[in-house]
């Protein structure tokens, strides 16, 4: 039975979710290394520097984190419609943009350098060797975007178990590199940033070797299904829409560590430090969105009403499943991650009075999460968007009415609020995805 005819499953699912969860698994394990291997230097301004130039980079390559997700989408509906030539268009559209969108970062690298800095000033001797890592991690922007494209491509095909090797072998070079060229050569900040531009670089030719499949049908270069302006129209449509989405999603989350700052640096601290729990609840609901994109996208582009709301339902329930478990260990274990996290005690107490939110985190915004997977899957671009935009405004009343009120807790509440608007939100529409399949 081909992956087309294969019914969907519980299993199916967690052949497509377990590996995401534990490629992402790998990614704190390598920040933490990084940070490790300069703080060896014995001075402060290593560290600040490489968490800067990390920070700077990752939101960069963040505004097209796009395309992944409308890669996914497009790719998944193709595949499930048998047409294998646009499935490998699909790829060299998307490889394109990630080239032009690398080398556009390479052309205005002092500007937007400059532009950050501003944003977010520091010593001087922090922005030198940040300054340092950003000029040498720059120029593999092209193969560090292409990733994203790639990555999106193999989820459609449910190849995840690529996506953790992946994954693995990009993390493990750069944490064998970091060691190698800080604590071996000596080479501090720019060996952090050398080591992470050879890993970049061997991760996209990895992915590009997992995804030969579609440089098999020669329609990958036939330029005229490439460049055909109803399909690329479409790609772009979908992508700003994506970006427009993400773009507010991340001033949410942007605006809450501002408005946290307010209440002083124990409070900000402990924010800090409890949005830890709001990031593993991410990396393990990751697994089961990614699987709702394959599976829902399949199932569109096969025109069957009964997988859509059958991937839709069982997607939703291991997405379930897993918030619940999170939310217990949140509770049970909690004030231990919080210790491990925080050595202060002033940060420790703080975080403790604020846990309990993060019990509430996943069980209300599970829905939301899954949902993005389900109409990322579905390339409802214009609905994911529409529904932001009336979940960012519902977040900034409730910032407003609460904040005042409330402080801290308020503030944690207009957060939590947001997620539930997401949810019920793409929840009013998904009747409309449903029957657009009938």
């Amino acid at each position: 039975m081909t992956t087309q005819q294969a019914e969907i499953t519980h299993r199916r699912v967690l052949k497509i979710a377990v590996p995401i969860v534990l490629s992402n698994a790998t990614v704190p394990i390598l920040g933490a290394v990084d940070v490790g291997v300069v703080g060896q230097m014995g001075e402060a301004a290593p560290i600040g520097a490489v968490g800067m130039g990390a920070i700077i980079l990752t939101t960069l390559y963040w505004f097209f984190g796009f395309l992944r997700m409308g890669t996914a989408g497009l790719v998944g509906q193709a595949n499930g419609a048998g047409d294998s030539a646009e499935v490998s268009a699909i790829l060299t559209r998307s490889l394109m943009i990630a080239g032009a969108a690398g080398v556009g970062l390479i052309v205005l690298q002092a500007l937007l350098f400059r532009g950050a800095f501003a944003l977010s000033p520091a010593s001087e001797e922090v922005e030198t060797l940040a300054a340092s890592y950003l000029r040498i991690r720059i120029w593999t922007a092209p193969f560090a975007i292409a990733v994203y494209a790639l990555t999106g491509w193999l989820v459609a095909m449910e190849r995840t178990s690529g996506v953790f090797w992946i994954q693995l072998v990009m993390n493990g070079i750069n944490i064998f590199l970091d060691l190698w060229f800080v604590l071996g050569l000596g080479w501090g900040v720019q060996g952090v940033a050398f080591a992470t531009v050879i890993a970049e670089f061997t991760g996209a030719v990895f992915a590009l070797w997992y995804c030969r499949d579609a440089f098999d049908n020669v329609e990958w270069c036939n330029w005229l299904r490439v460049f055909d302006r109803e399909k690329v129209t479409r790609m772009m449509v979908l992508n700003l829409d994506i970006l427009i989405r993400s773009a507010m999603l991340m001033a949410i989350f942007t605006s809450f560590v501002f408005i946290g700052a307010r209440f002083g640096d124990v409070t900000l601290a402990a924010n800090e430090v409890l949005t830890q729990f709001l990031h593993i609840t991410a990396y393990a609901m990751d697994g089961f969105a990614f699987a709702a994109e394959a599976l829902i996208a399949r199932a569109i582009g096969q025109s069957n009403h009964a997988r859509v709301r059958k991937a839709a339902r069982y997607c939703m329930f291991w997405g379930g499943v897993t918030c619940v478990f999170l939310a217990l260990g949140f509770a049970l274990g909690g004030g231990y991650l919080i210790d491990v996290m925080a050595k202060s005690v002033d940060v420790q107490e703080v975080a403790r009075q604020y846990l309990w939110w993060m019990v509430l985190a996943p069980v209300t915004g599970f829905v939301a999460w899954m949902f993005d997977g389900i109409f990322i899957g579905a390339t409802r671009g214009r609905d994911m968007r529409n529904m932001m935009a009336v979940s960012f405004v519902i977040y900034i009343v409730a910032v407003l009415a609460l904040v005042p009120a409330f402080g801290n807790d308020g503030l944690w509440a207009a957060l939590i609020i947001s997620f539930i608007a997401r949810g019920i939100t793409l929840g009013l529409k998904y009747p409309s995805l449903e029957r657009s399949v009938a």
